[in-house]
């Protein structure tokens, strides 16, 4: 296995156990932990660690070890620990989070978008509509969630401001995500695809008001979607089985 591949699990299986609380903050680990629990060289816990680090949910000092930060330190925007959190038994909370984030800026964006957004880019919106309509239509929950976060990155930089159009890639990790932990529905919301074929509709024809009441409907409406996909799976199944801890038995 090469030495990225083989850092990268060590990364995502400590990272699972921040994310849930098995590893809780202020809690200090060593090096020698890294290495014994996943059988690994020192150069790769050391790479793990130093990865870790990089998304401040660890910080390393000698003859300290390696400390867990509270989750307010860390880089909340970073895909991965955005995985980590929805992959948790927190995951409500995150999504909880994403949905405010969302509608704190995607509605905006959307109304920037149909004042000043360049014609490729509102031609963009349209096809990316389309093709979420089709991959709907044709059954194709990849090929419709590509479609999908494809529009919201496409919308986020068409806004004309950078800072949002960096947040696409917290919408996309969000979409991704949904369709790895079953957290769409079997069947795509049909009425969810009309809306945004509505946002580009406004988008293209310069109604910034509707484009922002369009998208903030489809914001609200995936969360409670969401919500309801995991109120109907609790009676049965449940929460998913907490990740094993990487360090305690």
């Amino acid at each position: 296995m090469e030495l990225r591949g083989l850092h990268g699990q060590v990364v995502d299986r400590i990272g699972e156990s921040l994310a849930s609380g098995d590893i809780g903050a202020g809690e200090v680990l060593r090096l020698e932990d890294v290495q014994a629990r996943f059988g690994v060289s020192r150069t790769v816990a050391r790479e793990a660690v130093r990865v870790l680090e990089s998304k401040h949910v660890v910080t390393s000092r000698p003859r300290v070890g390696i400390t867990v930060l509270p989750m307010n330190a860390w880089n909340l925007y970073d895909p991965q620990v955005i995985r980590w959190r929805l992959a948790s038994p927190h995951r409500e909370a995150q999504l909880r989070e994403l949905a405010e984030l969302r509608t704190a800026v995607e509605p905006y964006a959307a109304y920037l978008a149909a004042a000043s957004a360049a014609p490729e880019a509102r031609r963009e919106l349209s096809a990316h509509a389309e093709s979420m309509a089709s991959s709907a239509r044709e059954g194709s929950m990849s090929e419709f969630i590509a479609a999908d976060a494809a529009f919201h990155r496409v919308l986020l930089e068409a806004s004309g401001n950078g800072m949002f159009a960096q947040l696409a890639v917290v919408t996309e990790e969000l979409l991704v995500s949904r369709g790895d932990l079953a957290l769409m529905p079997h069947r795509v919301d049909m009425t969810a695809v009309a809306r945004h074929a509505q946002v580009a509709d406004a988008v293209r024809s310069g109604q910034s008001d509707e484009a922002a009441a369009h998208l903030r409907e489809i914001i609200t409406s995936a969360h409670g979607e969401v919500k309801q996909i995991i109120a109907d799976e609790a009676p049965t199944a449940g929460m998913p089985a907490p990740t094993a801890c990487a360090f305690h038995s």
